[in-house]
């Protein structure tokens, strides 16, 4: 971004810490302003439509259809974040439920923002039956700003059966965490009690165990009935593929009860972790390379969006009929528990590429996804938006207590501080070395904290700053400090902040370099012994963490069709010179005579994530580009590199952000980015940016490229400026073709689209011996 006499300037920017009471840096979504919670439950359905339940007096109850209308549907609709409803349902379509049966005869008028403000009956005021539940069916578009979504999940009866954990049992498994055996306990308004054993059969277990996060059950010899025990269950009767032991048919005891259990005792069981959570796991715990489901896109461990293999390339699973049986049987082929949730319409981002699975319709006891029921995709039957998604149980591991955020405005941000071991074998708490910290490293420390995604990875600057009053904030003193990152070849952008630093001064980790899909910060590479050179004891590391963020994937089969090469004549190429866009040996040809080669191509980048993708700096940082008349948001937004068959690169290129625009959206969504009259930068959820093959810098400079066999590999946000969900989609690749006067692509794929063997053959392709692409 910047280059001359811009190189190494500081820019330094302070904004004077003022004062705020704490509530007005707080922010309230649409569904929290006073009305009565809805929600959408029954099934089978998608997360747009279902029976209409509302919370009121500490209960939740349904709505009866008499005299409902499709104005009602509208206000419910848009109370839960949708823009309008479609139609509704009677007669209990989505199943009757349970409990009260709040509302009957509401009449709307269509401008009320809560239902509870239509005409009606009155609360709990009714003649009807579950057989008479309302539903509705709103159109998937949400309200700007509404980021809650409906989910498809268990609905416990709160009034028969609210928690139930594991007790470990005394011995030496005792204080291991996870805790893969103990008794049952399950919690009732009353308190904590146990389950009868007798009766208790394997099945039940596995379901057990399966909330528990663990995907496989052992039998256990029964544990003797002891005196203190209080049975609050009485039988429990499982078939096994239940997702949550209060969907199985049980037996309770009366309240406050303490009725025997004949010829048994308390319900223990024993559990088998996953690979991911075993006491003796490796570093890098790597999921069996013969699996043919993974997730993609979550923020924890356990979630994502359900993507299946088939011959050798990765697709997703539409969403119509998409459960908790289904949603398990995903679960536990990842070696988790059973499925806390079944997520439609594309909860975790859309996907890429090909849609394999449509109408999966599990049992609950399949080994893997492609076992069961399902119906194969054709034309016209699902779109990505309809990508399914799910959010595994997973045992409790503890990771959260041994790192910390300290020093933010909030929760969500702040100095990440390590707990460690000292020489003296004392825990204490120390600080990580702010050199190469980067958003990936961040992405960890959000999730080991389970405060979601990765906003910004953050260099920080120890300093104190009084505290006049301890419920009160103040607004960090922010400095953005431009300066030239040798290491890397380009001038690079770091932010540093100011946060109070407390009494914490050890530095405990360094060299920290994460993939960004470990678990927890300690699984990532780091120096045996810290090294902290190049930031010095003075910067440490620091997050802001966000409940969502972006996703950009490249249209491989785009670069594939547009791709040619130009003999383009110097004098047309003095902006681009100015750029960098030439290789070295530009420099020595006889300007503005001759000609450089160049290798063109179109590029369009999409946001798949669930927030869009924004320039980590304000449009205060940007640089002005005379020769070009634009400005530059971000210095490095791609790279290009043409490489070797063995992975030595032979030319390159880069592409400055010239322009990050929203070019062309999917239907329903609106434009919101424009470079024009200095604009907003970003791309937009659900849009995309299109570099097209004619404008300048979009190339590789080939000119001193022999004729052979090559590797084209273009990767987006390359130095992880900017934070993503995911960053294994950001790199493409194609085998490329050239005989010295044309090129040809072929096999075109992003870097995480094919099987691990697949990746190989592609990795050792020896060339193409004619022109001809089978």
């Amino acid at each position: 971004m910047l280059r001359g006499g811009l190189r190494n300037m500081m820019v330094a920017m302070v904004l004077w810490a003022v004062w705020l009471p704490p509530c007005l840096g707080q922010t309230t979504s649409p569904s929290q302003d006073g009305k009565v919670k809805v929600r959408l439950a029954g099934y089978p359905r998608k997360h747009n439509e279902g029976r209409v339940e509302v919370f009121y007096d500490g209960e939740w109850g349904t709505i009866c259809d008499d005299d409902f209308t499709l104005t009602n549907a509208h206000v419910l609709c848009r109370h839960l974040g949708f823009v309008e409803a479609t139609s509704w349902s009677h007669n209990a379509k989505y199943g009757p439920g349970t409990g009260k049966i709040w509302l009957d005869n509401v009449i709307c008028g269509g401008s009320e923002n809560s239902i509870e403000k239509c005409v009606s009956r009155g609360w709990g005021n009714s003649d009807c039956t579950h057989q008479e539940d309302a539903g509705v069916v709103c159109k998937d578009e949400r309200l700007p700003g509404f980021t809650d979504s409906n989910i498809i999940e268990m609905q416990v009866d709160e009034n028969r059966l609210e928690k139930i954990r594991l007790r470990p049992l005394s011995g030496i498994h005792s204080g291991r965490i996870p805790v893969t055996e103990g008794l049952i306990e399950v919690k009732f308004k009353g308190g904590w009690g146990h389950i009868c054993n007798t009766g208790w059969t394997i099945k039940n277990s596995r379901v057990m165990c399966g909330m528990m996060g663990f995907p496989l059950q052992r039998t256990m010899a029964g544990i003797p009935h002891s005196s203190q025990s209080v049975y609050r269950i009485h039988s429990v009767s499982c078939t096994g593929n239940e997702a949550h032991l209060s969907a199985c048919t049980m037996e309770f005891g009366e309240t406050n009860s303490s009725a025997p259990c004949p010829s048994g005792g308390p319900a223990a069981v024993s559990c088998v972790p996953g690979p991911q959570f075993t006491q003796r796991r490796s570093r890098r715990v790597k999921l069996n390379s013969t699996s043919t489901v993974r997730l993609k896109g979550g923020a924890k461990t356990g979630e994502g969006r359900v993507e299946v293999l088939n011959e050798n390339e990765w697709g997703t699973v539409c969403d119509d009929h998409w459960n908790l049986q289904s949603a398990s049987v995903v679960c536990r082929e990842l070696g988790f528990g059973t499925a806390k949730e079944a997520l439609t319409g594309a909860r975790m981002g859309q996907g890429m590429g090909p849609i394999y699975m449509n109408e999966v319709q599990c049992h609950g006891d399949e080994k893997s996804l492609w076992d069961c029921p399902h119906k194969s995709i054709t034309a016209g039957d699902c779109k990505h938006m309809e990508d399914a998604s799910v959010v595994c149980n997973i045992p409790y591991m503890g990771y959260e207590k041994t790192i910390r955020l300290t020093g933010g405005r909030t929760r969500l941000e702040g100095r990440v501080e390590l707990l460690h071991s000292g020489g003296s074998g004392v825990r204490d708490w120390g600080l990580i070395c702010g050199d190469g910290w980067t958003s990936r490293e961040a992405m960890v420390v959000c999730r080991q904290l389970g405060l979601g995604h990765a906003s910004s990875g953050l260099r920080v600057r120890r300093t104190h700053i009084p505290h006049q009053n301890t419920k009160q904030h103040i607004l960090t003193i922010l400095f953005l400090r431009i300066s030239a990152d040798n290491s890397n070849g380009f001038s690079s952008v770091q932010e540093t902040w100011y946060w109070d630093s407390g009494n914490v001064t050890e530095m405990v980790l360094s060299g920290v370099k994460c993939k960004g899909d470990e678990m927890t910060l300690t699984d990532c590479q780091h120096h045996s012994a810290v090294s902290c050179k190049r930031a010095g004891a003075e910067f440490s590391a620091g997050v802001i963490c966000s409940d969502t963020a972006s996703d950009l994937v490249l249209n491989a089969p785009l670069v594939e069709q547009t791709v040619y090469i130009e003999d383009r004549p110097l004098h047309l190429l003095y902006c681009a010179a100015e750029e960098n866009c030439l290789t070295q040996s530009a420099a020595k040809a006889n300007w503005p005579y001759g000609q450089r080669r160049l290798l063109r191509f179109s590029s369009q980048i999409h946001n798949i994530g669930k927030a869009d993708f924004r320039p980590r700096l304000g449009r205060h940082s940007w640089v002005w580009h005379e020769c070009h008349r634009h400005y530059h948001s971000m210095d490095i937004f791609t790279y290009y590199d043409l490489l070797s068959l063995n992975g030595t690169k032979v030319a390159d290129g880069h592409k400055a952000s010239f322009c990050l625009e929203d070019t062309q959206c999917h239907e329903g969504v609106s434009k919101r980015y424009e470079c024009a009259n200095f604009g907003e930068q970003g791309i937009t959820v659900g849009c995309w940016d299109l570099y097209r093959h004619d404008i300048d810098c979009q190339w590789i400079d080939i000119t001193d490229v022999k004729p052979g066999n090559y590797i084209l590999q273009v990767v987006i946000n390359p130095n992880f400026v900017v934070a993503e969900s995911d960053f294994t989609n950001n790199a493409m690749r194609c085998n490329c073709k050239y005989d010295g006067n044309h090129v040809w692509l072929h096999q075109c794929h992003l870097g995480d689209s094919f099987s691990e063997e697949a990746e190989k053959q592609f990795e050792h392709y020896p060339g193409q011996l004619n022109n001809k692409i089978s």
